[in-house]
């Protein structure tokens, strides 16, 4: 009998690879999101909210989020079946209710809002529905939503902050059993505005916050996606928002302004940044600026502190009297280098010196 314990069902692989094509379309969202301010790593949310690294997630796991979309309605249908008046749509626009907050840098989408649920009275609601795995919604049943889940309970408080409304009603499945659980959540004003506070903190840092942990393999950095970027010396994409240049604004709709090139850059622009891009110092995690001019930093390795070098955007000249330097590299090299220790590599060096050749990976 053949051996097919490796043998994969062409049609589940089939499924899985759909759902990995429509994900790799998506792009990373431009503002940070309420879904994601109860984090408990601050330098993570910097991460995302600068496009240090992009998530990816496989055929399963895209499903699975869909799986939670498709179970919103009926929780809706079944708050309806009780009696509840629920709104799952703004009546008004007839589009998901959204809220934004400093200049359209953080904004948030809530699932709904509801009045005359039971021992509710007449407060309108806050809605929030999620689907739970039977480990996590035994924690949940076991010590409610605020420790169980701190990112649900502050969406869900940002929320409230925002509508004006003071409740909110968190409704919760689990998929192994179909299992509910819900817990009615009151508005706290001090929360609120620590979540404000904290969210502003993130969006207009010129650099991250501390690590929450030196350690990578820490619980919270071991499955974080941003743990090359933090813990391993890995340069983030080039984008405007990894570059010096770029400053994300406090008025408008989540407008970012270039001290080299004007007041606005379009979204499409930010992705992919342009020849003036310089990167933020504090991303070259393995080295120190000591030095910098118009269109160039100077850096020091920390492992070795006699190699240095010269990270320069690819529309300026290096200025005449600038000491030479052994290692020069464009920003984009930087970026590309999956292995920090190419930067400053004699061997590397040799093939960039007499080939013209530079760093894509």
């Amino acid at each position: 009998m053949p051996d097919i314990s490796d043998f994969t069902d062409p049609v589940v692989a089939a499924i899985y690879e759909q759902y990995e094509k429509r994900g790799e379309t998506e792009k990373a969202r431009t503002y940070l999101g309420a879904s994601i301010i109860g984090k408990e790593c601050k330098r993570a949310l910097w991460y995302a909210f600068r496009w240090a690294s992009t998530e990816k997630f496989d055929g399963r796991m895209l499903r699975l989020f869909q799986t939670g979309h498709l179970a919103e309605p009926r929780f809706v249908a079944d708050l309806r079946a009780i009696g509840a008046t629920v709104h799952d749509v703004d009546p008004a626009t007839g589009k998901q209710f959204g809220f934004t907050h400093f200049g359209g840098h953080m904004r948030g989408h809530m699932d709904g809002c509801a009045v005359g649920i039971p021992t509710g009275g007449q407060k309108w609601h806050v809605l929030e529905f999620k689907t739970h795995s039977a480990k996590s919604f035994g924690t949940l049943k076991k010590d409610g939503v605020k420790k169980a889940k701190p990112e649900h309970y502050a969406q869900m408080m940002w929320y409230m902050g925002k509508s004006g409304m003071d409740r909110a009603l968190y409704l919760a499945v689990n998929k192994d059993t179909d299992e509910l659980y819900s817990e009615r959540i009151e508005f706290d004003q001090v929360e609120f505005e620590k979540i404000q506070a904290k969210a502003e903190s993130i969006i207009f840092a010129s650099e991250p916050p501390p690590k929450i942990s030196d350690d990578p393999k820490f619980y919270i950095c071991n499955w974080c996606s941003h743990n090359d970027v933090c813990h391993g010396n890995r340069t983030p994409a080039l984008s405007c928002r990894t570059c010096v240049h770029s400053t994300p604004e406090r008025e408008g709709d989540g407008r970012w302004s270039c001290a080299k090139h004007g007041p606005e850059i379009p979204v499409h622009a930010q992705r992919t940044g342009c020849a003036s891009h310089l990167p933020l110092p504090f991303l070259i995690t393995y080295a120190t600026a000591i030095d910098a001019g118009d269109g160039w930093i100077m850096f020091q390795r920390k492992d070795d502190p006699a190699k240095q070098f010269i990270v320069t955007d690819e529309a300026t000249a290096l200025p005449a009297d600038l000491p030479l330097q052994q290692y020069i590299y464009a920003s984009n090299e930087i970026s590309a280098a999956k292995d920090h220790r190419a930067i400053c590599d004699p061997e590397i060096e040799k093939f960039r010196t007499e080939f013209g050749a530079s760093i894509a990976g």
